[in-house]
């Protein structure tokens, strides 16, 4: 545990140092976010924050390659996410800088989906019945929907300062819990891949949100939202090829199943938004890639919060769907239903104050008038 506190440490002291050198090359590339009517910053904006995060990332991989625990990560896999992570923040980034269309930007998360197929990170079997190996085709098909849509629902939720950054280091935080205590309560080898993408996610998130929490001096932008996205998926594919399922299907299915539903668990809030969003624009008649000022947190913030009070409500919301099923894993479920209340409370709390402070501001308007 150590080595792995050690990695997010350094990553996210990296990460912290490298973003401002950052923004100051965004906005000499030309890399910045213009002003439009549905975003909530009144300034211009640099992006290309996925750039730091990339350069924290590489730098930590390199660095902590000589740890004795760590070290044993690396392998193939290992090295097929980091390419893939590669290409799509690099594609991120040309979106950035040139708006990409959705088709091209598509076929570039695809693309990164099968960079990991060639390096063996693929979803191999499913807790159905027991536990179903998957035809290989079948599963090379479910792991390119699996990177895309993870991608996307990372994608769809930055758009508020320090959001996307947040929701990503608490489900990081989750899955990092989830596959180090698996591997510690069931003796699988503890340096593993899944283990060190989360731990360097939480270390970049870490590192990026002092600057980019409200009032943001940087946005990850696309570079940074595709790139954290296609990690998060990455490490949820491999701790299923890590693990042997029959063992972990014989202390439970909550076991087997868990590894496959963690990651939506953890994420959603992301993709209840992208699935609102795209219901939503078809009905209209629009294309369900068509921006729109309608998400989750436009809608907070119409309610009359603040940013970061928005952005607390769903920070805590997504702790309140991603802490508890790792809980289960583990401990009792009363346990778990403890710390869901908890965070649920705190949830209504938020989303109360907000609602008064609502009708405060409409009795005085009308009081106004």
């Amino acid at each position: 545990m150590r080595e792995y506190l050690f990695t997010i440490a350094l990553c996210a002291t990296l990460c912290f140092l490298i973003t401002p050198f950052i923004k100051e090359l965004a906005m000499d590339a030309g890399a910045f976010m213009h002003l439009r009517s549905r975003d909530v910053h009144k300034s211009v904006t640099p992006r290309w924050g996925g750039l730091a995060m990339w350069l924290s990332m590489a730098i930590t991989l390199l660095i902590v390659t000589h740890l004795p625990l760590v070290g044993k990560s690396y392998g193939r896999e290992a090295s097929g996410i980091f390419l893939a992570a590669t290409f799509i923040m690099l594609l991120g980034a040309l979106d950035d800088r040139y708006d990409l269309d959705s088709i091209t930007k598509f076929a570039g998360q695809a693309l990164a989906a099968g960079i990991l197929l060639l390096h063996g990170v693929q979803i191999l079997w499913l807790p159905i019945n027991g536990i179903y190996i998957l035809p290989s085709n079948i599963g090379q098909l479910l792991t390119i929907f699996f990177v895309i849509v993870v991608i996307n629902a990372v994608n769809f939720v930055d758009g508020l300062d320090g959001l996307a950054t947040g929701i990503v280091a608490i489900c990081a935080a989750s899955f990092f819990a989830y596959s180090y205590l698996l591997a510690v309560v069931n003796g699988f080898n503890r340096a593993g891949a899944p283990s060190l993408i989360t731990a360097v996610l939480i270390g970049m998130c870490v590192g990026f949100l002092p600057h980019n929490y409200h009032p943001a001096r940087i946005f990850m932008g696309d570079s940074g939202a595709m790139f954290l996205g296609l990690l998060l998926s990455a490490a949820a594919i491999t701790l299923t090829g890590q693990i042997d399922a029959n063992a972990i299907t014989n202390k439970g299915s909550g076991f087997a199943l868990l590894p496959l539903l963690l990651p939506f668990t953890v994420l959603a809030i992301p993709l209840i938004d992208l699935g609102m969003a795209i219901v939503r624009r078809l009905r209209a008649g629009r294309s369900p890639f068509a921006a729109d000022s309608e998400h989750l947190h436009h809608r907070l913030l119409d309610m009359g919060n603040s940013h970061r009070r928005t952005t607390a409500i769903l920070y805590a919301c997504t702790a309140f769907f991603a802490v508890p099923p790792v809980v289960a894993a583990f401990l009792p479920l009363w346990t778990a239903l403890v710390a869901a209340s908890v965070i649920l409370g705190f949830v209504v709390l938020l989303v109360r104050e907000s609602v008064t402070n609502t009708s405060e501001i409409k009795k005085k308007v009308v009081l106004s008038k």
